[in-house]
């Protein structure tokens, strides 16, 4: 069940960090937040009417060392965050790999309306709303649209990324732990937008591969034909799987929306530089 503290709860590498930063963050601005709301508090308690002792300064203008310290506390904090900002938007850059010794599971992405198709390029099957992963195994994600852009996303184990047309978007995840975890689109998309989920199953190394085998034993094929059908608008009840993937589909699909001038023009330059 996805809720607002999901997030909170991650079960991979990536999703640790970005808590953790966020939690950095936080602590650094509740700095400024505490002693705002301790001195409001103090001061209302301090001054009171009825507090007799309290100094009354009608002419008190300036105070070196009150002016020195809420100048000097934000600006140290605002250079702190900006440091940790600095540092991790490039360790949680989307295209960086994730250090491991096993190579990445490439699985292609395209978002559809209202859907989620997965092609596993190496293993030769694609599934539809429903995304199994090896736990403990990277995994790098080719993120495409066929539909108005999007943005792909599972709570649980990190970053979000846009899905957008003609374009490819790498983003680099990884489960530490088997598990279903909630997957959704973060981009409103239109009438079947609050359809447009998957669960994200993370596997045993083995469960993986006899799923894999599994998915290969049906019958179903997914040419560039039956793409184009299940591409037309609407919304799916239930997963659906294919156990045959027509080679190069991926790229076929990206090659919608390649600009024919230019491709005239790249061939054309082609053929010049080959006479």
């Amino acid at each position: 069940m996805l809720s607002l503290f999901t997030v909170l709860d991650p079960k991979g590498a990536i999703g640790l960090a970005e808590r953790t930063l966020m939690y950095h963050a936080m602590g650094f601005m509740l700095i400024v937040a505490v002693i705002v709301y301790f001195l409001l508090f103090f001061f209302a308690w301090r001054y009171r009417a009825g507090n007799k002792k309290a100094k009354y300064l009608p002419n008190w203008e300036h105070g070196r060392l009150e002016e020195l310290a809420w100048w000097v506390i934000p600006l140290e904090i605002v250079l702190v965050l900006g440091a940790l900002t600095w540092t991790s938007t490039h360790e949680l850059d989307p295209r960086k790999p994730i250090a491991s010794s096993q190579s990445p599971l490439v699985v292609q992405v395209v978002a559809l309306d209202w859907k989620w198709l997965f092609i596993y390029p190496t293993e030769g099957v694609a599934s539809v709303n429903y995304l199994a992963l090896p736990a403990g195994r990277p995994v790098e994600f080719r993120v495409t649209a066929d539909a108005p852009m999007n943005s792909f996303y599972i709570p649980q184990l990190g970053s979000q990324i846009y899905a957008m047309t003609g374009m490819v978007n790498t983003l680099n995840l990884v489960a530490d732990e088997p598990g279903t975890y909630a997957g959704l689109s973060a981009n409103y998309s239109g009438g079947g937008f609050a359809q447009m989920r998957f669960n994200a199953q993370a596997l045993a190394p083995q469960d993986f591969d006899a799923w894999v085998a599994t998915i290969s034993t049906t019958t179903a094929t997914l040419d560039f034909a039956e793409y184009k059908q299940l591409a037309k608008p609407g919304t799916l009840r239930a997963p659906v799987y294919y156990a045959d993937v027509a080679p190069g589909l991926y790229e076929q699909i990206l090659g919608q929306f390649a600009d024919p001038v230019e491709d005239a023009g790249a061939s054309h330059g082609a053929s010049m530089q080959h006479y």
